[in-house]
């Protein structure tokens, strides 16, 4: 019985390529109280390996987040699966925006202790008294509304290429990082202030939204299914489009462009730029934007130190990196002093 990925991203990527075949982006979550994750996570690898998904998924005791890729043959086996289950019938997919048949090339589905990583103690509040889910069109509206605030509760290298029109964008690294500093930002107006949140796909705000609440909140609002839907809502229903350059995403395609729009700067140079990549040096792996002329110039290193490194063999290269523990986390994404033009 096959239970782990046994292939190759090179192997994968072949094999895509000599199947032709279309593939799907999509993504869900769902929180819910799974008595055994190991148990459960087994039955999903067996089922979605028979049908080809590839991607990254958490399974936890308070549910399931997943991000995949999928034959556009198997959407429907797929859906069928998952309403088989029966917290999941029914659940909305977030179709990606721009679809690239490799935005994973290996299958994982890996226990957790949460299906994101908050920091918070849910024990001290109930994770179930969320706040209120608004379509693309409500949303517009209460974006609208003089008396809301609206907060992007992404990290700073997700919104620092896209974000919606008047949202604030807290410089931090981590979701759980975001939450303290809203509330004390926002501590005065916890009744009079409309608190309005979107993420990616919306499960950031889904916990967040019931946090604030339980710190007083009375006016508690979310963008259902994030960015994501809220593209797909804006597109086929032709709403107005209130977001403005790309949405990062957390696959081998990095972010979906939205509108031509560019919001953020190469961080080497300053040149326009919404192009996100990762250092060539093994050792560094530093995620940050990249114009074309730097990465050419550079041969898409951040820095002289990193470019001269890459210069050695493989041997040498890897001798520098030995008694590192995950090297490729040396410098937090986006946050390097070599970055002369990081915002």
């Amino acid at each position: 019985m096959q239970l782990y990925n046994k292939l190759s991203a090179k192997e994968r990527a072949a094999l895509i390529d000599e199947a032709g075949k279309d593939r799907l982006t999509i993504s869900f979550y769902q929180y819910f109280k799974i008595e055994n994750p190991q148990l459960f996570r087994d039955k999903l690898f067996l089922e979605w390996n028979d049908l080809e998904v590839l991607g990254r998924t958490y399974v936890s005791y308070e549910g399931i987040n997943a991000q995949m890729s999928v034959p556009a043959d198997n959407f429907l086996q797929l859906k069928e699966q998952l309403d088989a289950i029966s917290f999941l019938k029914d659940i909305r997919l977030n179709v990606a925006v721009e679809h690239d048949n490799k935005s994973f090339l290996k299958l994982k589905v890996k226990v957790r202790n949460k299906i994101v990583a908050d920091g918070l103690n849910d024990d001290t509040f109930d994770v179930t008294d969320k706040g209120v889910h608004l379509n693309a069109k409500e949303f517009n509206e209460m974006l609208a509304n003089p008396n809301t605030v609206c907060v992007d509760m992404r990290n700073h290298y997700e919104s620092e290429i896209g974000h919606f029109n008047g949202a604030i964008t807290p410089d931090v690294d981590t979701f759980r990082d975001s939450l303290d500093i809203i509330e004390e930002d926002l501590k005065n107006n916890k009744e009079d202030k409309n608190l309005l949140m979107y993420c990616t796909g919306g499960i950031r705000c889904e916990k967040a939204s019931a946090y604030y609440k339980h710190k007083g909140f009375k006016n508690v609002f979310q963008l259902e299914g994030g960015i994501i839907e809220y593209t797909r809502q804006v597109k086929d229903e032709g709403i107005e489009n209130k977001f403005i350059g790309k949405n990062f995403v957390f696959d081998h395609r990095r972010a979906e462009r939205i509108t031509d729009d560019v919001v953020s700067n190469c961080h080497q140079c300053g040149k326009a730029c919404d192009e996100h990549t990762n250092c060539a040096n093994e050792g560094c792996h530093l995620l940050f934007i990249q114009c074309d002329e730097c990465a050419e110039r550079t041969e898409n290193t951040c820095s002289s130190d990193c470019q001269e490194i890459i210069q050695l063999s493989y041997e040498e290269q890897k001798e520098l990196r030995k008694g590192t523990h995950a090297s490729n986390k040396i410098f937090k994404k986006g946050r390097s002093e070599v970055l002369r033009f990081k915002k």
